[in-house]
């Protein structure tokens, strides 16, 4: 349906005067000026019509007719297409009162703009309850039932009486006369091509109704060419009334001129808008049916070559991937029957990014059922980054996919892996089922170990207790290799506030000290994060360290809160925190606490020694910690990483059991850039 309503909205009160006024120049009317006169003419358009069956009527009366008069006026020169007539529904009923109304309306008008422009307000006044195509149709048909009567009787007036003679009520003789064809012969030819034009017209308004099926949000060429339809539609019965009115004067006595040349210049620029448009929607359409039927293939077990073709847009020849240990183009054949990484990201990746899959490719040479392949995710490519993706992938040993289709592939991987630019890796299965949407939380922390990183991997790799040593082993191997091997207390800890960072480190040693540490045999030391042993920042450790704990987090996000999930929130949650620390026991996490609530049970020692005794370092340390957390009022915030891929819904605090407010916010620290150009 072609919906012109809320125009009418601001419009009603001044354009009542519109529809009687003279228009100064048809052809220097704006679109806004031409919505201005005929959204008085529309009603609420309620009258259910078969418009398909009577345009098809209409185009197997015009289509022979154009022809005939080709063949008449050119005689044998003229080459004749064939038609396919089409069938209309049986059941259809023509509105021949209607179609009459309008012919009236077309009969014996005056020449020019004016009069034109006053005709087809007075023609959309009586269809004012039709759908805006319908117009059109009817009013072509009206037209196609006199031009065709015509020129059917030239054709069989020598050779039929009564055609003889209704062709001379006709006054077909007039203008089908030798010295009259001769004479008039390119205006005849002027008028049916324009007619041949406004048909085309037509066909594609018909398209562009039979198209209105899908939503104009996911096609949107559609909305703009639907938007427009009204205009077409005035200028299509515009030049059909000037048809009309040439055909007229061509058969008259007088030898009125008027010139079609105007209509035919206007009419052939809207048939080449809409060409355009239609080409836009079809190419959008097709888009959309091939994102469709991608989002099936990963729902039914499919062949990955068809997965392939569906993410590059390619029907027939399917894209070549390049071999990054032979840098040659392979078929995607190679990827048969094979577990697939892809490894998804944009141009702005680090070595550090690429360096994380280097052990997973070791591992696929060693099992040749697995395959890495990088997709790059560029929406406009130039110059300038088809240099930098040459680069990128001269340093990836694995196979690279070209390009993906924009429409399709990209925005498959946004809209159902939930990319937003951070790199990601999805483990699908040979059938093109999805293992696991990012992968790459599990191969930054475990490496190999989590191999094949598919689901079940994640669940048995984050079930462990020790959950903070990946973490730890990224940042000092040799500490992660202590925590194993020694049951000794650490505590972790860092923050923004260079101040409450020095004065922990004080009363962490002073606590550490404390006598009853000594009697009882525990040993707790310190290692500050994001600090180097000399003292200084060391950004690279930061950086590690909680890309560590996002990771972590990623692999927990959408599970079942657990005492494990709740203490890698809680962590994650003092990231941009003054001051924040985690006490371990081995590669065991005892309790993960706020700067001031950390510190406050360590000024608070006395008060809580004595349990110590009864129940040990660890039960104590939790439960004292938990009850300055409850007297505490200290507002938790939990950063989430882009790369967690689809939000949760909902977050439950890490430190009590309401639900977290939810907010949108930006970040930029200027640093882990894009590798450099060479």
């Amino acid at each position: 349906m072609f919906n012109i309503a809320h125009h009418v909205a601001t419009k009603v009160v001044s354009a009542v005067h519109h529809v009687e006024e003279e228009i100064r120049g048809l052809f220097t009317l704006t679109d806004e000026k031409i919505m201005d006169h005929i959204y008085e003419t529309h009603a609420h358009a309620d009258e259910t019509f078969d418009d398909d069956s009577l345009f098809i009527i209409t185009e197997n009366i015009l289509k022979p007719a154009t022809q005939i008069v080709d063949k008449i006026v050119q005689g044998s020169q003229v080459h004749v297409e064939n038609i396919d007539e089409k069938t209309p529904k049986p059941d259809f009923s023509v509105p021949l009162c209607t179609l009459k109304q309008i012919g009236s309306e077309l009969s014996c008008k005056a020449p020019g703009e004016d009069v034109a422009h006053k005709t087809t307000l007075a023609i959309l006044k009586k269809l004012s309850t039709y759908q805006w195509e319908a117009k059109a149709v009817l009013t072509l048909a009206a037209f196609a039932l006199e031009y065709g009567d015509f020129w059917f009787l030239a054709q069989h007036q020598h050779s039929d009486r009564v055609a003889k003679s209704l062709g001379i009520l006709k006054r077909v003789p007039i203008l089908t006369k030798p010295a009259e064809l001769q004479k008039r012969r390119q205006a005849i030819l002027e008028l049916n091509n324009l007619i041949k034009a406004t048909l085309q017209v037509m066909e594609i308004i018909d398209q562009f109704d039979k198209l209105s099926i899908y939503d104009p949000k996911e096609i949107t060429g559609l909305s703009v060419a639907l938007d427009h339809i009204p205009v077409d539609v005035y200028w299509s019965i515009v030049t059909v009334v000037a048809c009309s009115t040439k055909l007229t004067l061509l058969t008259s006595d007088e030898d009125k001129p008027y010139d079609l040349a105007p209509y035919s210049q206007k009419i052939h620029y809207v048939l080449n808008k809409l060409k355009i448009q239609l080409v836009v929607c079809r190419r959008q359409v097709e888009e959309r049916e091939t994102y469709l039927r991608l989002k099936k293939f990963f729902q039914t077990p499919t062949e990955v070559m068809e997965i392939f073709k569906a993410l590059t847009f390619t029907k027939d020849k399917p894209q070549l991937l390049i071999d990054g240990s032979t840098n040659t183009t392979v078929s995607l054949e190679v990827l048969k029957k094979k577990k697939i990484f892809l490894f998804i990201s944009t141009l702005e990746i680090t070595e550090e990014d690429i360096s994380y899959l280097k052990p997973v490719h070791e591992g696929t040479k060693r099992d040749e059922n697995y395959k890495i392949v990088w997709i790059p995710m560029v929406e406009n490519w130039t110059p300038e980054l088809q240099k930098k993706f040459e680069i990128l992938r001269s340093r990836m040993p694995w196979y690279t996919i070209q390009s993906i289709s924009v429409s399709v592939g990209i925005k498959f991987i946004k809209e159902e892996w939930n990319f937003k630019g951070k790199p990601s890796l999805v483990v699908m299965n040979h059938q093109g089922k999805i293992e696991n949407t990012n992968a790459l939380h599990l191969v930054k922390l475990w490496g190999i170990k989590a191999f094949p990183f598919d689901k079940a991997a994640e669940e048995k790799i984050s079930s462990e207790t020790s959950w903070i040593r990946p973490v730890i082993l990224n940042i000092d191997s040799h500490l992660s290799d202590l925590m194993l091997k020694e049951e000794k207390y650490i505590f972790f800890y860092g923050g923004k506030d260079n101040e409450w960072i020095k004065q922990f480190t004080a009363k962490a040693n002073a606590f550490a000290n404390d006598p009853i540490f000594k009697e009882s045999k525990i040993n707790i030391d310190l290692f500050c994060v994001g600090k180097s042993p000399k003292g200084g920042e060391d950004h690279g450790i930061l950086v590690r360290f909680w890309d560590g704990i996002e990771s972590l987090f990623v692999t927990k996000a959408h599970k079942q809160v657990d005492p494990v999930t709740q203490e890698i929130q809680k962590l994650l949650s003092y990231k941009n925190e003054s001051g924040w620390a985690l006490l371990t026991k081995g590669p065991h996490v005892v309790t993960a606490g706020h700067g001031f609530t950390i510190l406050k049970v360590l000024d608070d020692l006395e008060k809580w020694k004595e349990v110590i005794k009864v129940k040990g370092f660890e039960i104590s340390f939790k439960e004292y910690h938990v009850k300055l957390i409850q007297s505490v009022r200290h507002c938790c915030r939990l950063d989430i990483p882009s790369v967690i891929g689809k939000v949760p819904e909902k977050m439950q605090c890490p430190e009590c059991p309401r639900t977290m407010e939810s907010f949108i916010s930006y970040k930029c620290c200027h640093i882990d850039g894009p590798i450099a150009h060479h």
